[in-house]
């Protein structure tokens, strides 16, 4: 035998004791075996969107028999909760929901006398997965970390796909919640009337003669439409009535006011507490009318992704015969799109407020210039075309885009494309601005600075 086989014998004989003495591969599992709640005695544990939106999806999810608590709105508490429990150098979004769920449970255990055992045994969260160019895809597995720190090792996580919608596949944690499209259909009902109602309380609530009379007003609207998921009622009727009731506000439309276009990563820009400094509050307080971007928008990109890679696959090679998953894929989607805006346009007229779903297909053509297109992380080219859209239709006075410190999908493009965008369009009154759950002066001190810009621009 040569030198060369035997050194390659040895080789080989070494690889394979080291691998017979390596540890074993770490695998997220609870060490000891815990015998779980039956599903009808399971307590579903959710949140993450506007608290409107949160409490409506409580309300739907109830009404198909799950025993469903919308968690409260993240605060600062439970910022340093993530903090505490999570791994370092996560951004923003991540530290606040997952120290809202870990908080949540040691408030169960420390101020209301269940024991962990209990809690993990009865309690399970409902959160969405799925990958992208940020922390997004491990968030899942931030949860668990900071849940075995806390003492809740073994706490049971379901996820289903953000980007598959109604079509989830069977890579389903759990088997306790019935992920069909009745789940999806209902909580996309009420994801949509939560957006319109917060969409209407944005338009009114600068004009508003008595303060406080718009959110009195929204209170009473989710309490109609949260009874009328529960007890079965019609969704239109109701949008009829909430109309009356907000009708009832008293309005000055008169009043000049600087609108304020808020973009940015989809977390940062959604919240309305601590998460982004109350940041629409503090705009309505110095005089601006907020023009958010609700969740409908993120839907709507959803679809368009998913039928612009449905179309690219139709000129592979494979797909030069006839494809019936591609032609039953075109259909899907395409009544699941015609569906989302049929609704819409129906709530929307029946809830009498001024609101249109984006043009996705001309969003894109507006961005195709400064960003890729196929790149559909995050918020995709969204919030590139919603600034050039602002700009060229006057849409707004001022376009803010808010991300977490360090996040590095929107970081690239507020930070990095947007320096294009307004270098095209000076005219452009743009501000990028950073959350880091502190440094809200120097957050607020910006603001204030491209608002009183705004407000030129309005004088003028």
């Amino acid at each position: 035998m040569s030198v060369c086989n035997n050194v390659k014998i040895d080789q080989q004989s070494s690889e394979l004791n080291y691998l017979r003495q390596a540890p074993k591969q770490w695998c997220e599992s609870s060490e000891k075996p815990i015998t779980y709640a039956p599903k009808e005695e399971t307590i579903f544990l959710s949140g993450g969107l506007t608290l409107l939106q949160d409490r409506l999806i409580e309300a739907a999810l109830r009404s198909l028999g799950y025993n469903f608590i919308a968690l409260p709105e993240p605060d600062f508490d439970a910022f340093r909760t993530g903090k505490a429990y999570g791994n370092k150098a996560q951004c923003n979004p991540t530290y606040f929901t997952v120290g809202n769920l870990v908080k949540y449970l040691i408030d169960l255990r420390d101020k209301h006398g269940l024991d962990s055992e209990e809690i993990v045994r009865r309690y399970v969260y409902i959160t969405a997965g799925g990958c992208g160019p940020c922390r997004f895809g491990m968030y899942i597995t931030e949860y668990k970390k900071a849940l075995r720190d806390a003492g809740f090792e073994g706490f049971r996580i379901t996820s289903f796909d953000h980007e598959k919608g109604i079509f989830q596949g069977d890579a389903i944690e759990t088997q306790l919640i019935d992920y069909t499209p009745t789940f999806f259909i209902r909580l996309i009902k009420a994801v949509v009337i939560g957006d319109l109602l917060n969409i209407a309380g944005y338009q009114m609530r600068p004009y508003e003669t008595t303060e406080g009379a718009t959110d009195a007003a929204l209170t009473q609207c989710r309490k109609l439409f949260s009874d009328a998921f529960l007890r079965g009622k019609s969704l239109p009727l109701t949008l009829l009535k909430a109309r009356k009731l907000l009708k009832k506000v008293p309005l000055d439309r008169s009043l000049k006011k600087p609108k304020v276009m808020i973009t940015g990563e989809f977390w940062a820009s959604l919240t309305e507490g601590d998460g982004n400094y109350g940041l629409y509050r503090f705009l309505e307080s110095e005089g601006a009318e907020c023009i958010p971007q609700p969740v409908l928008n993120r839907l709507m990109l959803s679809i368009w992704e998913a039928k612009e890679a449905n179309e690219k696959q139709k000129d592979l090679p494979s797909h030069k015969t006839i494809d019936f998953s591609y032609a039953k894929k075109r259909f899907l989607i395409g009544l699941a799109q015609k569906a989302v805006i049929w609704h819409v346009n129906l709530y929307t007229k029946l809830l009498g407020i001024d609101y249109r779903l984006p043009d996705m297909d001309k969003l894109a053509r507006l961005a195709e210039q400064y960003f890729t297109l196929e790149c559909n992380g995050g918020e995709g080219h969204l919030e590139v075309a919603h600034l050039i859209e602002a700009v060229k239709e006057n849409l707004a006075h001022l376009v803010i885009s808010v991300k977490p410190f360090g996040c590095m999908p929107s970081s690239g493009v507020s930070d990095g494309v947007q320096s294009l965008v307004t270098a095209h369009f000076p005219e452009a009154n743009f501000l990028a601005v950073e959350t880091s759950g502190e440094g809200a002066a120097n957050f607020y001190s910006r603001v204030q600075m491209a608002l009183f810009k705004a407000k030129e621009k309005l004088s003028k």
